[in-house]
């Protein structure tokens, strides 16, 4: 790489210069904290060391100012941002990125030691001691410290000091589950989960006015120093309310499905479906499907759990804004409670129209505006059904062409859904998932493409399928009925004799009719971002054109065809596994691995147009433009940035790592590295090189680059600057690039690749 040297000596002498600028700010009587380090000294075996280890040292408080390449910035902001007359640009710097110095008349060593040893005692290692010392050095101080225990002391016995009352009996037979096992190891962490896990199990048993706080652990360490074992009881405490020890029954479930604080109370009407009073005044939703949302029933006992579900499945129907399911007290006995449930559900605005302009630009050098308008209602039958009907209209103009410039794209589509928060099936269905309803969506859309110069496409699709989410991480998604129907018209010469010249490129625009069933199910624990460990996995089955085939067979027709239409047959998989890695809360190691194939079989020779596989792009491997990559190591004659649409194929390759990190505030930054392919399954003499072989790990593309991510909450806008490490067309080995001059205008305009996006890659 062609970096001149005076660019390293320049960070060098930058590096120098803000940390010298920072010493000269330090008082004189002050030290700069630099951070502690922490040494544990034991001669006992523990499995947990590292987990103890990490949460020991989340105790040496507080923490330093941080550094960034080695250097004080957000300190150095600070001093130049509140020295007297700062100026605009050293106030701008400290209110963005200043950190207030922490100098170690902070820091507190003796109450940091006691810190360890209570933490340390609360983990079961009794009679610990630590210690620590202060280094100090120029006008910068750190602290050592060293924890010292031996081996924790661990159970002997666990018992409950019952008497005769029946929550005692409850708790009694919860304890066969317990968390705490024999000869397990004494720690607070474990007897606050059992704390807890005793309160929800009680609570679902109807205990509404439980506290975990009414339990209380006691252990007995005097048995004998030499084994070092304990006695541990579990008892209720004295004096607990007579109310938080017995169950609760719901005497009375009220249901307002239409609630307003402005609401005529005198105007509401009552609707009885299955012991529930339904209050409303025009009738918003119909009592009858409203009630397959509510899990609670009368005269059961609370639950936590149901009242929780059945928040989460009215939620979900995607009717009202707030949900709110409250309980009051009733009259009770001495030895059972007595609840009245109110539902109060305030509804979203019906009707709305969304108007979203667009300017969409693409690495193959194509832009243009675009316009969607949307119509949404979501509650059009009284049963909370969405209806949607969005409308595009695009256009796209290429811009610095090269030899082939003034092409451009005019696209209009019309697209309309209707959801049923419920399934609709050939026989009444009755459903009663806990977390979140089941629901069905019937879409039909129309599509018009004008490729000019090249050709148009008109294309039909409409599809009836379910979709559900069984709990928080799991989606599934299947559409027995999904059809297409794809029209090429008006072809010009140009066009027809790249047709010609690739015979599977032909058929791939003839088969113009698909009919199928598809799948798709996601496992996503990516959201949590206080997960270390997170993955994703994803994957589709698309299916396409066996049951046309078996109508065609027992009609004794062969000829590939459905009601005059040419149609596909073909079985396609997907898979895209996702793992993250998160040392702390700000920075990210993202990787991701897609692997796809497609099948043609009877009379497909190729998967339709829009079925195929394609790599490159802002999504894809960034440092080769849009569709740019193989299939293999194929190469269009005259390659140029308006060549891709027959770079297709069958078979899709993957792989993705991804460093992402913050800079300042909103901004963070990202070190990526991207490789993949695209391959043919049958041969195609118009694409020398497509087809998937033995050795297609020889023939991926590699790119690499930096990002820029600007991350206002949930909306985050792309910046990627990539270059190619490897070119899979070259011949074998003269694939990999050997020169980087980054100085050279011409190498950075035909090797430094700039994606713009909305959202994160993976």
């Amino acid at each position: 790489m062609k970096i001149k040297l005076h660019t390293i000596f320049i960070a060098f002498v930058l590096s120098v210069a803000v940390s010298c600028s920072v010493k000269k700010y330090i008082p004189e009587d002050e030290f700069l904290y630099t951070g502690a380090d922490l040494e544990l000294k034991t001669e006992a075996e523990v499995e947990d060391l590292e987990a103890i280890e990490e949460e020991l040292e989340g105790l040496l408080r507080p923490a330093p100012n941080s550094k960034i390449l080695g250097m004080y910035l957000g300190l150095w902001a600070h001093y130049k941002g509140t020295q007297e007359n700062p100026g605009f640009i050293n106030r701008f710097l400290n209110k963005k990125i200043g950190q207030e110095p922490v100098y170690f008349s902070q820091v507190d060593p003796g109450r940091t030691e006691e810190l360890l040893i209570n933490r340390l005692e609360n983990r079961g290692f009794f009679y610990s001691t630590s210690s620590s010392e202060v280094i100090r050095s120029d006008q910068s101080a750190k602290v050592q410290y060293v924890a010292e225990f031996g081996e924790p002391y661990t159970l002997s016995e666990f018992k409950l000091e019952r008497d005769s009352l029946q929550i005692e009996h409850e708790i009694a037979g919860l304890l066969e589950e317990t968390l705490i096992k024999e000869n397990s190891r004494f720690d607070l962490n474990t007897l606050n989960q059992e704390r807890n896990r005793l309160d929800s199990a009680l609570k679902e048993k109807g205990y509404f006015n439980f506290n975990n706080d009414f339990l209380i652990f006691e252990a007995d360490t005097n048995l004998s120093d030499s084994l070092r074992k304990f006695n541990l009881y579990l008892r209720l405490k004295q004096n607990v309310p007579a109310n938080g020890i017995i169950p609760y029954q719901i005497d009375e479930i009220n249901v307002y499905p239409n609630y307003s604080i402005n609401e005529d109370g005198e105007k509401l009407d009552t609707t009885v479906i299955a012991e529930k009073n339904f209050i409303q005044g025009n009738e918003v939703f119909r009592p009858t499907l409203l009630n397959e949302y509510i899990l609670l029933e009368k005269d059961q006992l609370y639950s936590p759990q149901k009242s929780r579900l059945t928040s989460n499945r009215l939620s979900s129907i995607g009717t009202y804004k707030f949900v709110n399911v409250r309980y009051e007290e009733q009259d009770s006995s001495g030895t059972q409670g007595h609840l009245k449930t109110d539902i109060y559900l305030s509804p979203m605005t019906k009707r709305s129209v969304r108007a979203e302009l667009l300017g969409v630009s693409k690495s193959n050098n194509f832009a243009g505006p675009a316009l969607n308008l949307t119509y949404r209602n979501r509650n059009l039958f009284q049963g909370g059904e969405t209806f949607n009907l969005t409308t595009r209209f695009g256009y796209e103009f290429q811009v610095a062409g090269g030899d082939r410039s003034g092409l451009e794209s005019f696209e209009v589509g019309l697209n309309g859904d209707l959801i049923f928060p419920r399934v609709i099936f050939f026989v009444p269905i009755r459903e009663k998932f806990s977390y979140a309803v089941p629901k069905t969506k019937i879409g039909l859309g129309l599509e018009y493409l004008s490729r000019g110069g090249l050709y148009r496409l008109n294309s039909f699709s409409a599809n009836y399928g379910y979709f559900w989410n069984p709990n928080p991480f799991v989606y599934h998604e299947i559409n027995p009925i999904s059809l297409n129907v794809v029209n090429l018209t008006r072809t010009s010469p140009e066009f027809e004799e790249i047709l010609d010249a690739n015979p599977f490129l032909r058929r791939s625009f003839e088969q113009n009719f698909i009919a199928g069933i598809n799948y798709t199910f996601h496992y996503n624990k990516l959201q949590d971002k206080y997960r270390k460990h997170a993955i994703f996995a994803g994957t589709t089955i698309d299916l396409a054109g066996n049951t046309l085939n078996l109508i065609n067979s027992i009609s004794g027709s062969d000829n590939g065809e459905f009601l005059g239409l040419e149609y596909a047959q073909y079985a396609k998989a997907d898979l895209d596994f996702r793992y993250y890695f998160r040392p702390n809360e700000q920075h990210t190691i993202a990787t991701r691995l897609y692997m796809g194939a497609g099948f043609p079989f009877g009379n497909s020779v190729s998967l339709p147009y829009v079925k195929q596989y394609f790599s490159g792009g802002p999504n894809s491997v960034r440092a080769f433009r849009i569709r740019s990559i193989g299939p293999g190591t194929y190469r269009p004659e005259g390659f140029d940035n308006s060549s891709f649409f027959d770079q297709s194929g069958d078979i899709r390759f993957e792989g993705n790592i991804e460093y992402r990190f913050p800079i300042v505030s909103f901004l963070k930054g990202a070190l990526f590295m991207d490789a993949g392919n695209i391959w043919l399954m049958n041969e195609n003499e118009a694409l020398p090189g497509g087809k998937f072989t033995k050795n297609w790990y020889k023939e991926l593309a590699i790119g690499t680059g930096i990002g820029l991510r600007v991350d206002i909450q949930f909306f985050v806008i792309r910046f990627d600057f990539a270059t190619p490490l490897r070119y899979p067309y070259l011949e074998e080995g003269e694939r990999w690039a050997n020169n980087f001059d980054i100085g050279s205008k011409t190498w950075r305009r035909d090797n430094l690749i700039f994606n713009f996006a909305i959202g994160y890659p993976f």
